[in-house]
């Protein structure tokens, strides 16, 4: 048993000057945007041509190798030091297949740790997935399925068309051409310990195109998201949820607010409201993701109010933040400040960086 809880991270720590004896266990979840984490070999399936020995980026073996060494740091380090163990739940997004995550785990500072590994293939034309990785003595996965977003580009059929084909050969034309391939929504229930929770790992549509433009397409996600988490809700009106990823949209976005209704005041979530504790921090001037040296925050972990409680005889929310160390910080050049990223001439990190949250339980 006490070897038991050692592993569990029996973390001492008060809320308020009465409580400071108490005793918790801790669980951290993150999310993490692997950037780019391709394999060396040309899939002819997908669009991977310039993450070849050959390609554009000229992705090698021994800087593909780098990557992984990279990517296991930081997972390793997640958390820390509220928490000394790794992460027991981490949502990736940017994976080519799951034999990237397979040697992933295989690293020396994340082999000990047993991970398991849940992934599909999604449609996306660069052949990037999302995937959930689990410490398999903590979490039990009871299902799983990726759950696609069905978009299109808006297009008025043309007026030749029109006369040579029925109404409703046309919308099919029309569908088939103007869908947008994005990634799925991958959903995972299971036990954590002995509590049922539920994951969503998302990596909703990019801004190419313009932020305006694409709107459409997250705000399309974020509805997506909100009926999951509405199913989950009528089989049980308490489930735990959490859902996490790239949303390359920021907590005040409207993918955010309105589709998916994310409330970013505790006082203010009501029984059936999602919590986006990532809206604090945006107000605080923090972010994950530099670009014309402005910070957004993309990359956040939204609950739902079940988790949002002060009563800790189950697990619940404690604390959210961004793991940010210097290393994975560019130094010098033209992005100095901006997360070290890929480049032509190493394998850095990601230019996201990481999110977590803290589950605790009394006992």
């Amino acid at each position: 048993m006490h070897f038991f809880r050692v592993f569990l991270i029996v973390l001492f720590f008060s809320f308020q000057t009465q409580s400071q004896s108490k005793k918790y266990k801790i669980h951290t979840v993150a999310f993490y945007n692997f950037e780019n984490l391709y394999d060396t070999v040309d899939d002819t399936f997908t669009n991977d041509d310039e993450w070849t020995p050959n390609g554009a980026q000229h992705w090698t073996t021994e800087k593909y190798q780098q990557k992984l060494k990279n990517l296991a740091k930081v997972l390793s380090e997640i958390g820390t030091p509220e928490n000394s163990n790794a992460p027991t739940l981490v949502g990736g997004a940017e994976i080519e297949n799951r034999g990237v995550l397979e040697d992933l785990i295989k690293e020396p500072k994340l082999q000990s740790l047993d991970l398991g590994i849940i992934h599909f293939d999604s449609p996306d034309k660069r052949g990037i997935d999302v995937a959930l990785l689990y410490q398999k003595k903590y979490f039990r996965p009871t299902s799983f399925s990726n759950i696609p977003l069905i978009i299109y580009k808006k297009e008025v059929p043309k007026k030749e068309e029109q006369s040579e084909v029925l109404d409703d050969e046309i919308e099919v034309k029309k569908e088939n051409k103007n869908r947008v391939f994005t990634r799925d929504q991958l959903l995972v229930s299971g036990f954590l310990e002995d509590e049922e929770i539920h994951i969503i790992v998302n990596h909703w549509p990019s801004r190419s195109g313009g932020e305006k433009a694409t709107s459409l397409f997250r705000e399309a996600a974020g509805k997506l998201n909100r009926k999951i988490i509405d199913s989950l809700q009528q089989i049980n009106p308490k489930a735990k949820v959490l859902t996490m990823g790239d949303f390359n949209d920021g907590p005040f976005n409207k993918s955010i607010k309105t589709g998916l209704g994310a409330k970013g005041v505790k006082t203010e979530v009501a029984e059936f409201d999602v919590f986006n504790p990532f809206e604090e921090l945006a107000n605080k001037g923090l972010g994950t993701i530099a670009y014309r040296d402005s910070w957004n925050i993309f990359d956040q972990i939204i609950m739902t109010a079940s988790l949002v409680k002060s009563d800790f005889s189950t697990f619940n929310f404690w604390k959210a933040g961004i793991f940010n160390r210097p290393y994975l910080i560019q130094n010098s050049g033209a992005y100095k400040g901006y997360p070290l990223r890929n480049t032509l001439s190493e394998a850095g990190f990601s230019d996201h960086l990481p999110v977590y949250v803290y589950l605790i339980k009394e006992f």
